[in-house]
């Protein structure tokens, strides 16, 4: 029982950070760094590494505690538990992991697409062009946030 409560918290404290800083990230400082406000790349350079580590240290906290949380609360084959894949709950935790999928493929790639323009001295291009894939993923991020609310709240039932 306590393993359950702690896994929640965790899983949700996580979704949290990582769909937070990636929005930060999406919407605050690459609009800064496209438009000229930084005059070094050092502080995106800083910036793009600690969100990848946050991205990575999420993406494998995720699937741990979502792994324990689907393995408590869904079967496979609906006996006993509702099922993963044919119950409204578990269609959407089967959607949960792929938008986990996409955010972190999101992450990354854009993460690389900035390292590679600022190992160039370059902030305005790379901002720009790793902008629309940072944007992407903190939509995805906030469908985490709602899929997981929903699943959370059993609304999926009342709907």
């Amino acid at each position: 029982m306590l393993v359950d409560i702690a896994s929640r918290i965790a899983h949700l404290l996580f979704a949290a950070i990582w769909a937070g800083s990636v929005f930060y990230v999406a919407f605050v400082v690459l609009p800064l760094a496209r438009d000229g406000a930084f005059n070094t790349t050092k502080p995106l350079e800083g910036i793009t590494t600690r969100l990848t580590t946050i991205s990575r240290v999420s993406a494998v906290a995720l699937l741990l505690t979502g792994g324990h949380l689907a393995g408590i609360g869904y079967s496979f084959d609906g006996v006993g538990k509702p099922s993963l894949l044919s119950s409204p709950n578990g269609r959407l935790v089967v959607l949960m992991v792929v938008c986990w999928l996409l955010l972190a493929a999101l992450v990354e790639i854009g993460a690389k697409r900035l390292e590679s323009g600022l190992n160039g001295k370059k902030l305005r291009e790379p901002a720009q062009r790793a902008l629309p894939l940072f944007r992407a993923g903190a939509v995805v991020g906030l469908l985490l946030l709602v899929i997981g609310g929903v699943i959370t709240s059993g609304a999926v039932y009342v709907l």
